[in-house]
């Protein structure tokens, strides 16, 4: 196990604090999924190094992943001297720098310890129209946890950190955000693509407020603190309980995530995560060990919520008297599985319930979507004993035979109203993917390639009303107005590829291309979006680290702006991590 002893103390000390330190219950926070270990990691993994990584529940805390670690290094050191076991020993020993830091703060008994994890700046220049609407045209920059931005210049500067003390952990990730204003949509779109969410008054036919998906213009200058992530958590018998602002990613992919994902604004809510794998004897000789993870919270920008109890009553012209303003709440339950070292498969189910005008948010309420498995009649949905919109997800990842330590395959997958995209395959959205741990004679180079689709061949997935919504939650699978999941979005088909050459374990240079349609039966005259991405990771000092990114793009939406539109982004931001915890 990765742990030492924290600076300043004398070697008898140092010997006690390591006796004393227990990570199974010490506290440990997330590490954030937007960190350069995740990829770090499941290379290591995918080089045949690491057997006991569950790519489909992330984040990982620091003292999960010193547990993954286990045996690595003198894997590491039996495999030989060649390509590839050098570039194995760059990754292990990047992370073990990185755990050394933290143990320095988790292996203090019952002192109370605390470490800033970064602090940063980035400043990012677009030239052109961007896109930021993941939930119909699509989006110039994802898995940005809803960051604003616009043409002209923009700036996120902030600081991690946390405190731990015996079993518990305070995380906070804060910034502050400032982008320029913009035009925005035009009423006409903006009324068009209401027509296509059905957010619009049947009495008038004009739009409700939903600008929470729809961007109307003018948008005004964005000059904002938020909070990232902002959670306190205790560990309870390998569980970590928690509440607040924090990360999630529910999937294997490296590009996007059905269930969950960064490519909103994170969301308030309690989680409870099973860290550590559990071994059920019996169930687990089938199954192998698992994880699991639950949460509920409250989503935040959902304006409209359909109340069935007044679409008789008379209506005036202009009175909004059909669609009432609430929040739905969200909860999310994930289970996985390895079978094998080889094999890991999930189940996942969300489901959005509530809401202001439809049904309250009680105990009655979430009790009815968490066990509802059977699709409810007209006259349920629009009562207060609706289950709510459904989706299930099933995910899987498999180094494959012959080829172990060269090729991984993965997919995710989701369905609404039905219990499994196993269960309706035709049905569901997927997002496979391949990835090459090593070229051939340049082991410092690997390949990535995913495609993805919720456009699936049925004729309810029509006009965008399938994938990612539903009738009474018209505003969706979105936090903030983003969808929190596949940044493919609804009714769309695309993919990504990646290449990446690897300066050291935590330093690299990659190309990475992007695509992204929408259908023409969801968007009138479809969209086409093309990304262009280099980006370039180095550490100019081994706790500062300079990361470097272009993104060239072109898009055509001609129910946004005629003819093709060319956007630019250049994104510098740098960071530093400092290296000296603090004591209490």
């Amino acid at each position: 196990m990765l742990i030492s002893a924290a600076e300043g103390q004398s070697a008898g000390s140092a010997d006690a604090a390591q006796q004393s330190c227990n990570v199974s219950v010490s506290g440990s926070p997330y590490i954030p999924v937007d960190s350069w270990i995740y990829p770090a990691v499941l290379r290591l993994y995918s080089l045949g190094f690491l057997n006991h990584v569950y790519l489909g529940l992330r984040p990982w805390t620091y003292a999960s992943l010193s547990n993954m670690l286990e045996g690595a290094d003198s894997d590491i050191e039996d495999s030989g001297k060649g390509p590839v076991t050098s570039e194995a020993r760059q990754i292990y020993d990047a992370l073990s720098e990185e755990l050394d830091r933290d143990s320095k703060v988790t292996c203090l008994g019952n002192a109370v310890g605390m470490r800033v994890e970064s602090t940063y700046t980035a400043a990012r220049v677009i030239s052109g129209t961007p896109l930021r609407d993941s939930f119909h045209l699509g989006s110039t920059i994802v898995n940005d946890y809803g960051r604003p931005y616009q043409n002209g210049f923009n700036n996120y500067s902030g600081a991690g950190g946390y405190v731990i003390g015996g079993p518990f952990t305070l995380y906070v990730r804060g910034e502050f955000q400032g982008a320029p204003s913009a035009a925005g949509y035009s009423p006409a779109l903006y009324q068009s693509l209401a027509n296509v969410d059905i957010t619009v008054n049947p009495v008038t036919g004009l739009a409700y407020n939903n600008q929470a998906t729809l961007p109307l213009g003018p948008i005004a200058t964005a000059t904002q603190g938020r909070f990232l992530e902002a959670y306190v958590s205790a560990q309870v018998l390998n569980h970590v309980i928690s509440f607040g602002k924090q990360d999630e990613w529910l999937g294997p992919a490296q590009g996007a995530s059905f269930a969950y994902s960064n490519n909103a604004e994170n969301i308030y809510a309690f989680h409870i995560n099973r860290i550590e794998p559990l071994y059920v004897p019996g169930v687990s000789w089938l199954t192998g060990a698992f994880r699991y993870e639950f949460l509920i919270g409250a989503l935040r920008g959902h304006t409209l919520m359909p109340n069935p109890l007044y679409v008789s009553a008379a209506s005036s012209p202009g009175e909004p008297n059909v669609i009432n303003p609430g929040d739905p709440w969200v909860h999310v339950e994930k289970i996985s599985f390895r079978p094998t070292e080889n094999w890991e498969f999930g189940f996942e189910r969300t489901a959005l319930f509530g809401g202001e005008g439809h049904s309250p948010v009680t105990v009655h309420t979430f009790l009815r979507s968490f066990f509802s498995l059977s699709a409810p009649n007209g006259a349920v949905k629009d009562s207060r004993n609706d289950p709510g919109a459904r989706f299930g997800a099933f995910d899987a990842s498999y180094r494959l035979p012959f080829v172990r330590n060269w090729l991984t395959f993965y997919t995710d997958s989701e369905v609404h109203d039905d219990v499994s995209p196993l269960d309706a395959p035709r049905r569901a959205a997927w997002h496979p993917g391949l990835y090459l741990s090593h070229v051939p004679g340049i082991p410092k180079v690997d390949v990535r390639t995913e495609a993805a689709t919720t456009d699936p061949p049925v004729s309810n997935s029509v006009g965008g009303s399938f994938m990612y919504w539903e009738d009474i939650e018209r505003q969706g699978y979105t936090n903030q107005g983003q969808i929190f999941g596949d940044w493919i979005g609804r009714e769309g088909k695309g993919g990504q590829a990646w290449i990446t050459y690897h300066l050291s374990g935590n330093e690299w240079v990659q190309a990475n291309w992007r695509r992204q349609k929408a259908a023409r039966d969801f968007i009138p005259g479809g969209t086409t979006l093309d990304d262009f991405n280099f980006q370039v990771v180095k550490r100019i000092r081994p706790d500062v680290e300079i990361n470097g990114n272009f993104d060239f793009e072109h898009w055509k939406a001609p129910v946004y702006l005629p003819g093709e539109q060319a956007v630019t982004s250049t994104t510098i931001q740098l960071t530093w991590f400092p290296g000296s915890p603090h004591r209490f």
